[in-house]
């Protein structure tokens, strides 16, 4: 388990060991490499679930396109405004709802075609073996799987889910949506291929495609969706135009089925195309649309005239009738086709002129040469104002800025200024033709008068009759213009490359991102959790904590022991354990020889606070001087909170309390161990006033006698921190041990120290940091653990006493409870 003692960085410094760190976050390899395996799994699921994603694209061109029969007479064909403007507007309308709402609809891709795949339902557009054909004018059921099964090649089985009694529908004729009441539950049924299937939620012929494969006892799924979010979801088709060439436009989408996208980028162009063409035939449409209604009209005045001029030549000798006749028919003929051609030009010119005036709607204005008007600038403007009329209508769709529209407006009412300043110019220049053109014919009709009634009737029957088919064949010759002008349009869009699936597209997911944010991920979060407990923890984590926290010597480091009993060097005496608390006996003797201290020497230990091993220090402190054949006696002077007495299995029944109040004498409350040269006194009862027993003179005749028996004298006393007996016990040492404790000590416990030291309330202190485990500096492999030296891992080998595998149990134990130093 991670333990915050591991980790020492080093506080309020002007240097950093970067190296140091380093090696400590190395040493913890093991919960890094927990955390990679943990983000490198989350983020192969992740991708493995993951639908693949491709992109598909398709090329076209934008190039104006001259009708080779364009003429000043055929002027029947008008441009977006030229190449550039085409680009935006195709970009445009390829965005537009309208003209994906077309597309949708053509293709039905609100219907979807969904397999069961490994993690999730798949798009299988183009891979299912079947079709439906819907019935639009009634409701499906919208939203909902509906399952299909074949149980042969001609029978298959539809199986829905209804989880309520109540279900909506949706009608695609008027996309519309309803509801209607179903039985909760499966709902399962049996059909035919191509079999009518006509349920309250249901409409469908199901067929069998060509080629279908094998398909028997397979499981597909239908599900009818929301049109208008259909046709949202394809309006984001990428369009972009080529910075090389303005006129070449790429069209891209991504998603996960390529046949989906294939059809689609090739239908979309497909419909702009027809569009465009419609567009561009506009003007055609609409001058033949005229001619056909003017038609009808002049087809029923020829028959009419015709019959009228077969009656006149029954029973009369039509050639001596005509004699005479028939130059003043040719000339008066000649007339009436000027005057209509001059009357039909004022009514194009009147029609247009209210046109103009009364409607916002100028794409259905019938081409001028119609009226066989050829004026360039009125044939330009009507055309440029249809142009116009047609762009604003198809931008509703998908532009929302009123500034646009009010541009398009402010253009349409230029060009309709422009166009009634036209006609009142041209019908003043009408008005003299048709002055003289009526003034001819008022002489000719003069000359007629001189004639035979008969010949005078003949003339202005077949007058009339003339005219007619004049007109009539006039404008049988502008239709056939008009279709052969309409039939030779060619689209300005063109395809350089359509979309087609030659495998390969894949573009996502982007696989390596995962992995790459899981590596990040991996190492993030350990090193997170390290600095996270490193910023909450104030306690000492190593010796450089200490030596920068007080100038008091340390004068040993004691490493964690694993032991069950505090006795470890007694247990265990050649190991590292042992060791330091050797080298903590080695720096005492130091002591004591330089402050010349002879005969008994006296060694107090104390610390902060309780539980940081001040019994087992001072126990194992007294077991390495009397292993070395100094007679030692420990007295457990804590006695508040005595524990001295569990540590050999012995009763706190007497002690140095029985002693202090005069129940005892020394020899009587000294106890042996079964340590050779090493005796305990115990604490004995706990008093009601410690204190004060402490600081009687029966504390100091226990010492006087105590030094007379032994060579060293160590005394367990309470925390210095929480009570004041260790302070009047002082006065009777020669030396101080305080005992700091690795990650339980607080770093401002070691400023009360320095407080203590420098008022003279403890003499000759020296430190002991306890319970030192030092792996995160070094790492394992050299094990620095058990103070100056003790302890060299490999190198170490026949120095010190092997420690026994431990089993699984206690491994387990160990991971559970963590070791604590007593």
């Amino acid at each position: 388990m991670l333990d915050i003692k591991d980790f020492s960085i080093f506080e309020d410094q002007v240097s950093f060991d970067f190296k140091g760190f380093l090696i400590k976050i190395g040493s913890y390899w093991k919960w890094f490499l927990i955390s990679l395996l943990i983000t490198f799994t989350i983020a192969y699921q992740v991708n493995i679930r993951k639908q693949k994603i491709y992109g598909m694209e398709t090329l076209i061109s934008v190039k104006e396109e001259t009708n080779p029969l364009f003429t000043s007479t055929t002027s029947l064909v008008f441009n977006w405004g030229g190449t550039s403007d085409q680009v935006q507007t195709i970009s445009t309308t390829l965005q537009s709802r309208s003209h994906n709402e077309l597309v949708v609809d053509k293709l039905q891709y609100y219907i979807s075609y969904l397999v069961q795949g490994k993690y999730n339902l798949e798009d299988a557009y183009g891979a299912v073996p079947f079709y439906v054909n819907i019935d639009k004018s009634k409701g499906q059921l919208s939203g909902g799987l509906i399952g299909i099964k074949f149980l042969s090649e001609n029978i298959y089985e539809i199986r829905i889910p209804f989880a309520s009694q109540n279900v909506s529908l949706i009608t695609y004729s008027n996309n519309s949506y309803s509801n209607t009441a179903v039985e909760q539950g499966d709902f399962v049924k049996r059909y035919k291929v191509g079999e009518q299937v006509s349920l309250p939620f249901l409409n469908w012929k199901l067929q069998i495609k060509d080629n279908p494969g094998f398909y028997k006892g397979n499981e597909y799924f239908v599900q009818f969706n929301d049109f208008d979010g259909t046709v949202s979801g394809y309006r984001g088709i990428n369009v972009r135009s080529d910075d090389k060439g303005g006129s070449i436009i790429t069209l891209g989408m991504q998603g996960p089925n390529k046949a989906r996208m294939v059809e689609y980028l090739n239908a979309t162009v497909k419909m702009l195309i027809k569009r465009q063409l419609d567009s561009k035939n506009q003007f055609a449409t609409n001058t033949i649309a005229f001619i056909d209604s003017t038609l009808v009209a002049m087809e029923s005045q020829l028959k009419e005239t015709g019959n009228e001029l077969k009656t006149f030549r029954k029973d009369k000798n039509i050639y001596d009738v005509e004699a005479g006749g028939e130059k003043f028919s040719d000339k008066i003929l000649e007339f009436d086709v000027k005057k209509d051609e001059v009357t039909r030009k004022m009514a194009y010119y009147n029609s247009l002129k209210s046109y103009l005036r009364n409607s916002v709607d100028y794409s259905k204005l019938p081409a001028p040469s119609v009226a066989g008007i050829d004026d360039p600038n009125i044939v330009m403007n009507v055309s440029k104002l249809i142009g116009l009329s047609a762009q604003r209508s198809e931008m509703a769709y998908a532009v929302k800025s009123d500034k646009i529209f009010k541009d398009f407006d402010n253009q349409m009412e230029a060009v309709k200024n422009v166009l009634l300043e036209n006609i009142s110019t041209a019908k003043a220049s009408l008005q003299g033709d048709l002055a003289v053109v009526s003034s001819k014919i008022n002489e000719t009709e003069s000359t007629i008068k001189q004639l035979p009634e008969d010949q005078q009737e003949l003339i202005k029957i077949k007058r009339k009759y003339d005219l007619s088919d004049n007109i009539y064949s006039t404008f049988l010759q502008k239709r056939s213009e008009a279709d052969i002008v309409k039939a030779a349009n060619l689209s300005d869009i063109h395809f350089i490359d359509p979309a087609k699936d030659i495998g390969g597209g894949l573009i996502g997911p982007k696989t390596s991102v995962n992995y790459v944010l899981a590596l990040f991920l991996g190492i993030l979060f350990p090193l997170l959790f390290v600095f996270i407990i490193f910023f909450i923890n104030n306690s000492i984590q190593n010796t450089e904590d200490i030596s920068k926290l007080t100038k008091i010597p340390l004068i040993g480091v004691i490493g964690l022991s694993k032991e069950t009993t505090n006795l470890a060097v007694f247990d265990k005496p050649k190991s590292a354990l042992s060791e330091s608390f050797r080298a903590v006996r080695s720096s005492l003797q130091f002591l004591y020889k330089q402050q010349h201290v002879d005969g008994a020497k006296t060694l107090m230990i104390t610390s902060s606070v309780s539980g940081e091993g001040k019994t087992f220090c001072s126990l194992n402190i007294a077991t390495v001087f009397a292993l070395s054949g100094k007679k030692t006696v420990v007295i457990g002077l804590d006695l508040r909170k005595p524990k001295l007495f569990a540590e050999f299995n012995l009763t706190n029944e007497v002690g140095v309390v029985n002693y202090l109040i005069n129940q005892k004498t020394v020899d009587e409350i000294i106890i042996p161990t079964q340590i050779p040269f090493l005796d305990v006194i115990l604490s004995g009862p706990v008093p009601p006033n410690p204190a004060e027993m402490i600081m009687s003179e029966r504390m100091k005749d226990l010492m006087e006698e105590l030094k007379k028996k032994y060579d060293y004298i160590i005394l367990d006393t309470p925390p210095v921190g929480l009570v004041s007996d260790t302070l009047e016990l002082a006065q009777y040492c020669d030396v101080t041990l305080y005992i700091v404790r690795q990650n339980f000590t607080k770093k401002e416990m070691i400023t009360l120290l320095n407080n203590r030291v420098k008022r003279g309330e403890l003499n000759n202190t020296s430190i002991i940091l306890n319970g030192f485990e030092n792996k995160a500096k070094y790492g394992a492999g050299y094990g620095y653990g058990y103070g100056y030296g003790y302890g060299y891992g490999t190198y170490s080998n026949g120095y010190h006493e092997e420690d026994r595998p431990k089993t699984i149990y206690e491994r387990i134990l160990k991971i559970v409870r963590p070791r604590v130093s007593k």
